[in-house]
């Protein structure tokens, strides 16, 4: 190991390289994973709890190499399929939001003496809606792995509004016992900053703008843009200026002559990026700044984001076309759950300590309430799930974890089958279970290979939903004094491994409190969109995958260090002996592929067309029908749980009306 690994602590026994049942966990024992071959259920070990599992995380190892294997192959030995002789009413493929709420809403429906089976690929619940776990100094801390935040509420439909209610949600109480804690970064005058990064720009310096109303400083991406603070950045004169310009309300018409209309026409048909240095005619220095435009939605950049979107969106730049509102929005919710709540308002998004896990760990509450302790969404804030009894025999409800299905076929003909085969892959072994009907609440792309029965047609339009690659890190520090000292809780790093680092949004449930002094250890999260700027969207998306699943955990943990070392360094951060655990949710196939004006039909991106893949794809086949984000053609939480709703109700037409198949 060289000085300068060294300097950054790689060296240091930091929760991370311990190996048990190919997941990194804790090196103090705190782990959590049984070893391979140490029991044929591994949720059954009274040690079993991935969400204190650190290291590489999200599609961990172990999840993905069976699938993996059969898009390789195309091929499954089905003869050495063991037989549980188990049968289910409802067998659901996926245990993430949408594959629970299948669950729920089947039960719902069919009563509580229905069995129902989800099985999931990975080594526990909620898709990317994870939980990170740390307990430095005996102090928990959550923090999410992948889904964020419960947007504008408002905007939600009722059969999701109705679910949040059954399963315990109150997002208005929850926002009134958070009110301190939103003004908690602000009222110690904290701040966002930028890094300016010496790789590109000779040398690095981290810029600080004084803390706005809600903690947040600076207004955003981009935005609190003063002739001061500007002037304080390693630009030339010419780009101080084009900044300055982009945020000037009375800049001029850029499309002058044009109707609105013929204006939104040509923002749609071309990306930000092209807008900004080509229409706006901003030095290449300013696009710096807007260079990951988008990615937090759509996984793309501002070469790969309509510049309508970014308009849509708030972006600067367009003050002097004078567009007239669109009705509802460009980015408002379609019939169909396709786009959502990109744009703001319906009322204000809600972000629980973990994320949407919360939401995830409820709804496994109410379908198994053993599972997790508590009657209320405020003592499930600290709760321990107990995995062991998620599947039980005998339970209406089962969630079978560390099971990768690999088949699903009728028995006999589709048009009067009776049951569906499901076959999934555990520890190496081959299982079969069989089920009245079958919910894929997987990712689309992968379906053709599992169903391998369908109809050509739904195959190809279920292929065309690329999803798009992201990671979020989450890093246990033993303090935030530096954060304090530096006057910041966020900094924006366009030109760093992630290009977003930031302490953990302030809110605490229950018993799970989040830390009020610096002195007290806390969460930082991370965030980084893997993109290939210049490629076709879904050839993008390709690469970052290939480029995730080719990063080892030790080039992930090196970056991170080197990067809070550059950016923190002056307030006396220390990556050697700071950092007590990091975990790196990695999502190769993250946020659902929604449709883009850059590269596709009009129709399919600005209406509710039926010609759009994921129509297509959606269509029940049997016993089979598929819900997840990818069938609405949006990343978002009520999204994925709508379309479980929807596929659960094919299955229950089905059932009622055989002769529709």
């Amino acid at each position: 190991m060289n000085k300068t690994d060294r300097s950054l602590g790689m060296d240091r026994k930091i929760s991370r390289r311990d190996f048990i049942n190919g997941v990194n966990a804790t090196a103090a024992g705190a782990l959590l994973l049984p070893k391979l071959g140490e029991a044929q259920d591994p949720q059954q070990s009274p040690n079993y709890y991935p969400p204190a599992a650190t290291g590489m995380r999200g599609d961990h190892p172990g999840s993905f190499e069976a699938a993996h294997a059969l898009r390789d192959t195309r091929s499954v030995d089905l003869s050495s399929v063991s037989h549980t002789n188990e049968t289910f009413d409802l067998v659901v493929v996926g245990a993430g939001m949408s594959g629970l709420g299948a669950g729920y809403f089947f039960l719902k429906n069919a009563g509580r003496t229905a069995r129902v089976l989800i099985l999931d690929n990975h080594d526990d619940f909620g898709g990317h809606a994870k939980r990170n776990e740390f307990q430095p100094n005996g102090r928990l801390l959550a923090i999410n792995g992948g889904t964020l935040n419960i947007e504008n509420i408002g905007r939600y439909n009722e059969v999701v509004k109705n679910l949040f209610n059954e399963i315990g949600i109150d997002t208005e109480r929850y926002r009134k016992a958070n009110e301190s804690n939103r003004e908690l970064y602000r009222s110690m005058g904290l701040g966002s900053a930028y890094f300016f990064d010496k790789e590109t720009w000779g040398a690095d310096k981290l810029l600080v703008r004084e803390a706005t109303a809600g903690g947040r400083g600076g207004g955003g991406r981009g935005g609190g843009m003063t002739p001061d603070y500007v002037s304080q950045m390693p630009l030339s004169e010419q780009a101080r200026k084009d900044l300055m310009r982009l945020y000037d309300k009375n800049q001029p018409d850029y499309m002058d002559g044009l109707s609105s209309a013929d204006k939104k026409l040509k923002l749609a048909k071309m990306s930000y990026r092209d807008y900004l240095l080509n229409v706006v005619k901003v030095d290449k220095q300013v696009y710096w700044f807007f260079q990951h435009f988008g990615e937090g939605n759509f996984c793309v950049g501002g070469d790969g984001t309509p510049a309508l979107f970014a308009w849509a969106q708030g972006q600067p730049g367009f003050a002097g076309l004078k567009l007239e509102p669109t009705p509802n929005g460009v980015l408002e919710q379609l019939p169909g759950t396709q786009h959502g709540r990109q744009v703001e308002g319906g009322g204000p998004s809600v972000h629980f300590p973990d994320g949407n896990a919360t939401v995830a760990r409820l709804m496994v509450r109410w379908m198994i309430p053993d599972a997790l302790p508590g009657k209320t969404q405020e003592d499930s804030g600290a709760a321990r799930v107990d995995y062991a009894v998620l599947d039980r025999p005998n339970q209406t409800a089962r969630i079978r974890l560390n099971s990768t299905v690999v088949h699903v076929r009728h028995e006999g003909d589709v048009a009067r089958a009776k049951e569906v085969v499901v076959t999934y892959s555990r520890g190496g072994k081959l299982y079969d279970v069989r089920a009245r009907g079958c919910v894929m609440a997987c990712w689309n792309m992968f379906i053709p290979y599992l169903v391998p029965e369908l109809p050509a047609k739904q195959k190809e339009a279920l292929s065309y939903a690329v999803k798009g690659p992201i990671v979020y890190t989450s890093v246990a520090v033993k303090n935030w004094n530096a954060w304090k000292k530096l006057g910041i809780s966020n900094i924006s790093a366009p030109g760093m491994f992630h290009s977003s680092v930031a302490l953990t949004e302030a809110s605490s449930l229950g018993d799970l409190h989040h830390p009020q002094s610096p002195d007290d250890p806390i969460a930082l999260h991370l965030t980084k969109v893997p993109t290939a700027p210049g490629k076709p969207r879904q050839e993008q998306h390709r690469l970052g995958r290939a480029e995730l699943l080719a990063t080892s955990f030790e080039t992930f943990e090196r970056r991170i260090r080197d990067q809070l070392g550059r950016s923190l360094g002056a307030g006396g951060f220390d990556p050697a002996s700071d950092i007590v655990a990091i975990t790196v949710n990695r999502w190769p196939h993250g946020y659902a592929y929604t449709y883009n004006s850059l590269n596709e039909p009009m129709e399919w991106v600005y209406t509710n067309s039926e010609n759009r893949p994921n129509i297509i794809a959606r269509q029940p086949y049997g016993l089979i029908s598929i819900a997840n984000s990818d069938a609405g053609a949006s990343p978002h939480t009520d999204t994925a749980i709508w379309e479980a709703w929807r596929a659960v109700g094919d299955i229950l037409d089905r059932r009622a009306m055989p002769f529709l198949a």
